[in-house]
């Protein structure tokens, strides 16, 4: 579970109904089923329309991603990559081909796979980089669907404020029916403001922050991985790979894989 991500919903969510309480108002004035339907439920199928079924669909799981906490145990992957680089120089490339069974990154294990089989470098680095590449865009589209029911929220909203007030213009004789027409235009903007500003717009930056980090990991594999093949010193590999990594993890783990 993602802590800030937690913390940050609930104590949005939070200070709204808090704001909502101490205004002296019930929190039930505050739900209207038109509007509802018209900037939830309306803005949602209007994704349909921009993405594709199973995008609009699986918007719900890329908003879930932002709970959890990506482990990419950058530890891990210098330790292995270490492990390899040292028994490469004592019994050869060719010597790491059962090593690689019991990988559990794939990422890493193609690059090495690629290494063993005697692939030039620059066929190495290319092939990589296309992989990581391919995976950032299909990040991308995910985190496109995102953005756009974020954009579509309030301007749905907008369309239902524009609803209510003629709904309200047209029965100005009619008093019953000014309230639920006044409701209908002023939730619509406070329901698509609260998709917008409270859910799609962080959700999207935690997400590209997560994409970052696990691009920088990659990036970080490719470079061992060519080290490994080209014979470079293991030292020099974990100076290399520890400069991938924010200060204060770096210290931790030079702590552990640069003891000797």
């Amino acid at each position: 579970m993602n802590l800030a991500t937690l913390i940050g919903m609930a104590g949005a969510f939070g200070m709204i109904l808090m704001s909502i309480l101490v205004g002296g108002n019930s929190p039930l004035t505050y739900v209207d089923i038109p509007s509802v339907f018209m900037t939830v439920l309306g803005s949602y199928f209007a994704v349909f329309i921009f993405s594709s079924v199973p995008g609009a669909i699986g918007l719900w799981k890329t908003i879930g991603l932002s709970m959890k906490t990506p482990a990419f145990d950058e530890k891990g992957i210098i330790t292995k990559l270490l492990a390899f680089s040292d028994k490469a120089r004592r019994e050869g490339l060719l010597a790491l081909e059962e090593e690689l069974e019991d990988l559990d990154d794939e990422f890493l294990k193609k690059g090495m796979r690629l290494v063993v089989d005697g692939t030039d470098g620059a066929i190495i680095r290319d092939l990589l980089e296309l992989e990581l590449s391919q995976v950032q865009a299909r990040h991308g589209d995910k985190l496109a669907v995102v953005n756009m029911w974020g954009t579509l929220a309030p301007g749905l909203g907008m369309i239902g404020t524009v609803v209510g007030l003629i709904g309200m213009l047209g029965s100005l004789e009619d008093k019953s029916a000014l309230g639920p027409n006044m409701a209908v235009a002023l939730m619509t903007t406070l329901y698509g403001a609260i998709i917008a500003n409270v859910i799609c717009i962080p959700v999207s930056g935690k997400l590209k922050g997560f994409d970052g980090a696990e691009a920088q990991i990659k990036e970080m594999e490719i470079e061992g991985i060519l080290s490994i093949q080209s014979g470079e010193n293991s030292r020099v590999l974990a100076i290399k790979l520890l400069s991938y990594l924010d200060p204060a993890t770096r210290k931790v783990v030079e702590a552990e894989v640069m003891r000797d």
